[in-house]
């Protein structure tokens, strides 16, 4: 893997550079700051893209110089910054035995007079419901550790008046409808959320809650070689499986992988600004190479931590695969929020982007998927329900600000998989040899679009 210039990744880092200039990060400087720690298995990650044509090394100099800056310019904009999301389904597959571990967890509710005025009115909780009943029922000796640590994971819904009364203009604005993997959360308890307000950082989530998630992800809904009782299937164990099925453990894994390494660069360092009226201080968050390694590296994953960042390079390749697929349709949307001027600068920004997307020379190939007859319309069928069950248990995430970005994370990769293997766009006209979809094969509501290019700046 490539280690160039370290005052480029410093830079990187501070903006939050995501995916493949973090690992770069880790490798590079984990040295410099953590000395203890050899990261020299990061080497290993050269090479071939398992599932693709493509390789690490044109897939790294791609996005850091043609689409990190991009993306994170498009994600900026007001469009794709209001998230609508529903955080207070209930768990359907068991109780919501969730320990809180979030900072404030006993901190007095708010008055409505104290409440911005984009929160008062019928909707005004903290999107929970009130945490003044939900953290009392705890044991009170727990009081000042987990005080310490609720304000990581609370949603901060603070949102202009202005801008509430624009989202009502939004919605009407697109026509557009869901008819592939994930599960809308346009309904009456869903509200939006600023995600700038809201970044995905360590929270202190974890323990027999967060396990559970994944274990159930990857125990009951990826598909897995027979008589394998292990959470996570190595790398020799897959090559056993068809092409369909490695493809969706790959972009699960890939997934994953996205969400440890976003925890681990800007993890909580310190709270040196604490003081005795404000215990908690704000915080200072920052990369974490310890973490990176306990995630990764091969002393903790039995020399698996390697593939799992290549897998994120597979996830990588299947979501810009979708963006570019999609890109007559993205063209043709307005991103309207009301604002005639920022309007216009994301529609600019969005075809330059698809644009540039275009000429990535490697593609993912989605033309091998799924062919053959009635068994390959059964596996298709299979994958499809596989993957709404996943988006199901994101509802099962014990940290409000993990279920956001873990739901909208999700909903995006279900989005990229509805643009490369919808029936719907089959049936009206799509053709399967085609390289492009429009807005009569395939229609998109906003909630998707914004999840997709989300998703894909993570």
């Amino acid at each position: 893997m490539s280690l160039r210039c370290v005052n480029c990744l410093f830079m990187l880092v501070v903006n939050v550079c995501l995916y493949m200039s973090v690992v770069c990060f880790f490798s590079s400087s984990s040295s410099i700051v953590n000395s203890h720690i050899d990261n020299s298995w990061l080497n290993e990650l050269k090479g071939n893209i398992d599932e693709t044509n493509s390789t690490v090394e044109i897939v790294d100099k791609f996005n850091n110089y043609q689409i990190y800056p991009r993306i994170i310019s498009i994600v900026s904009k007001d469009y794709f910054k209001f998230f609508k999301v529903n955080l207070r389904r209930t768990c359907p597959f068991w109780s919501d035995d969730s320990k809180c571990a979030m900072r404030y967890c006993q901190v007095e509710s708010c008055q409505l007079d104290d409440l911005p005025i984009g929160l008062k009115g019928s909707r005004h909780s903290l999107v929970d419901e009130d945490m003044s009943i939900k953290y009392m029922e705890g044991p009170q000796q727990q009081e000042c550790e987990e005080a310490m640590q609720d304000e990581l994971g609370y949603i901060n819904t603070t949102i202009s008046a202005a801008a509430m009364e624009d989202f009502a203009l939004w919605q009407a604005h697109d026509d557009i409808q869901d008819m592939y993997c994930t599960l809308p959360d346009d309904d009456g308890e869903a509200e939006y959320v600023d995600l700038s307000l809201n970044p995905e950082r360590y929270t202190g989530y974890k323990g027999p809650s967060a396990n559970r998630v994944w274990n159930t992800i990857y125990m009951e809904n990826c598909f897995r070689p027979k008589n394998l009782f292990e959470v996570y299937i190595i790398s020799a164990k897959l090559t056993g499986m068809c092409l369909e099925k490695r493809a969706f453990y790959r972009a699960i894994s890939g997934l994953h992988t996205s969400i440890n390494i976003h925890l681990s660069a800007q993890y909580l360092l310190s709270d040196k600004g604490s003081t005795f009226l404000n215990p908690c201080g704000t915080g200072f968050w920052g990369p974490n190479a310890e973490e990176f390694e306990r995630k990764f590296g091969p002393k903790y994953t039995r020399g698996e931590g390697t593939q799992w960042l290549r897998n994120l390079y597979f996830l990588y390749l299947v979501e810009l695969r979708a963006l570019q697929k999609a890109a007559p349709l993205l063209k043709q949307v307005e991103y309207y929020t009301g604002n005639d001027k920022e309007d216009e600068a994301t529609r600019l920004a969005v075809h330059n982007f698809l644009g540039i997307i275009k000429k990535f020379p490697q593609q993912f190939n989605e033309h091998t998927m799924f062919l053959g007859g009635q068994q390959a319309q059964k596996l298709k069928e299979e994958f499809r329900l596989h993957f709404r069950n996943v988006s199901t248990i994101m509802d099962c995430v014990g940290c409000d600000k993990c279920r956001l970005w873990g739901k909208l994370q999700v909903q995006g990769l279900g989005t990229a998989l509805k643009i490369l293997f919808s029936n719907k766009a089959r049936m009206n006209g799509y053709n399967e040899l085609s390289t492009t979809v429009n807005k009569h094969t395939l229609q998109l509501e906003r909630s998707e679009i914004v999840a997709l290019f989300n998703a894909f700046g993570r």
